[in-house]
């Protein structure tokens, strides 16, 4: 073979690739997220007592995961004396079924006393077994609904698992859980506040080497919009249903192409506070709904609730109340394989700054009452700094250098 011909023979590879790689972007939406990524923040697996309960004065917002072997991981964010610059992460885990929880396996503070906050957590287990850890963090240089970065870990039924290098994902913050469709495809409910098409589903064709824009679902009146908070479920029929938090409590989009397209968010019949609430498939096909029951006073985030549905959300039926207290919020829950499911949330954020989990079944939910094994209030962590009469005047304790 001449040179030439070799020549030719690279020159066509490279434009099938080209074509390859233009049609899979014609059919996923968005060019991939561009690689000039912010610089990666520290991963420290070894807080020291800066970062000790008693020097937080703020914290909530938490997730929850399961490993296979029965170990439980924990996330949320705090630090500072509110949503500010001095906002990190938290990990902690559980080899006792929840009964018992770590001292913080870790902690992710971009730089320390500031200006970068890191907030929003989720933990998410793909199909092959490795355990996600998402987070934002608030860039100088971006809005302000930050950027997503993850890592995650093969070994996470160990209490000391490897973690993989912080990855940048995307502009964006995402606190729910991801999605994996049927079809292979991985959804990540991103989004991006108060803006025209604010919710920005991610999806990865690759296991999560990399990522792409998807489609954009808008919530048409920006009187309605809020932090949006979605959370994706793939419909019996093949539908993409996305549960939106608007002023008016939950939107509603639906994709019939797999995501690349969505409608406008509209209102919903369920009717809560603006709150964070929680929608996931569980293994009976049954949908399982948590939420803020409308009981008064019909503004406060209290009476957190669970339902599930038969029918893919048209109707819901049970009804186990989890926690009616004020100032409960922002569930998030797992399924183990045996049906127990495993929901975290957070109480008084700036007074007791606790974080709860609880443990149900279906069936407790559908008698809406608990059963023998369900476990109510069931304490993670609490905080135990003093929070100042006017957080804005005060800031929590300076880190020491590492």
């Amino acid at each position: 073979m001449t040179e030439t011909h070799r020549a030719y023979g690279v020159v066509m590879q490279v434009v099938l690739l080209m074509l390859v790689w233009a049609s899979v972007s014609c059919a996923f939406g968005d060019p991939p997220v561009s690689d000039e990524s912010p610089v990666a923040p520290p991963i420290n697996l070894a807080p020291g007592s800066e970062y000790a309960d008693a020097a937080r004065q703020f914290q909530g917002i938490p997730g929850i995961e399961r490993a296979a072997n029965g170990r439980l991981w924990a996330t949320w964010y705090g630090g500072g004396v509110t949503e500010d610059q001095h906002n990190y992460i938290m990990l902690v885990t559980s080899g006792d079924d929840g009964r018992h929880w770590s001292p913080l396996k870790m902690v992710i503070d971009p730089d320390r006393d500031g200006p970068i906050r890191a907030y929003d957590p989720c933990l998410w287990h793909d199909p092959q077994g490795r355990l996600w850890l998402f987070w934002a963090q608030n860039l100088s240089e971006m809005k302000k609904d930050g950027g997503l970065w993850a890592i995650h870990a093969e070994n996470s039924g160990d209490e000391n698992p490897q973690w993989s290098k912080p990855q940048w994902i995307a502009p964006g913050v995402m606190m729910n859980k991801p999605t994996a469709l049927s079809t292979g495809e991985w959804l990540l409910p991103v989004a991006r506040w108060f803006r025209d098409g604010s919710n920005e589903p991610v999806v990865s064709l690759d296991r999560g080497i990399t990522w792409r824009v998807l489609g954009r679902a808008n919530v048409p009146k920006p009187e309605d919009r809020n932090c949006d908070e979605p959370m994706i479920v793939e419909r019996k029929n093949g539908d993409l249903w996305m549960l939106v938090r608007a002023k008016y409590g939950i939107g509603e989009s639906i994709s019939t192409d797999r995501g690349r397209t969505w409608s406008d968010v509209i209102p919903t019949q369920l009717t809560q506070t603006v709150s964070r609430f929680f929608v996931r498939r569980l293994k009976s096909g049954r949908l399982l709904l948590v939420m803020h029951s409308p009981q008064p006073p019909a503004a406060a985030r209290s009476h957190l609730t669970a339902y599930v549905s038969e029918d893919d959300g048209k109707t819901w039926l049970g009804g186990l109340l989890l926690d009616d207290r004020v100032q409960v919020s922002y569930p998030d829950a797992v399924e183990s394989p045996e049906g127990g499911i495993y929901l975290i949330y957070d109480y008084a954020r700036y007074s007791d700054k606790q974080i709860f989990m609880a443990v149900f079944a279906e069936q407790d939910v559908l008698e809406k009452k608990a059963g023998e094994t369900t476990r109510l209030r069931v304490l993670v962590n609490q905080a135990t700094g003093v929070t100042p009469s006017d957080p804005a005047k005060s800031k929590p304790p300076a880190k020491k250098s590492a």
